[in-house]
């Protein structure tokens, strides 16, 4: 009889990672408790490590500009799409007229 894969959701695998870190427990402990092969561990330790090292980068003033004139080009799309329609609408007018 073959067994369910267990799934663990990401906040559940970051509450399993905390507990060995912050609480101290050995990773053997806390693998045994939660069905999980200490390779698994490792490699959810791993990929929250070097998936958390993005938000030390200082890439946010960059992604802040960057968003800054993408709001600054649809401003100016908006309102060139307003011109239009105000231009349609007066030809509208003037043709039932």
């Amino acid at each position: 009889m073959r067994n369910e894969r267990k799934r663990y959701t990401p906040e559940q695998k970051v509450a399993i990672l905390r507990r060995h870190h912050l609480e101290h427990v050995p990773v053997s402990h806390v693998c045994e408790e939660h069905q999980v092969h200490p390779t698994v561990f490792y490699r959810w330790q791993k990929g929250f490590f070097e998936n958390r090292a993005a938000g030390f980068r200082q890439d946010g003033k960059a992604a802040t500009r960057r968003q800054e004139a993408e709001a600054g080009q649809i401003a100016a799309l908006q309102g060139k799409l307003q011109r239009k329609n105000d231009v349609l609408a007066e030809l509208m007018e003037e043709h039932v007229a």
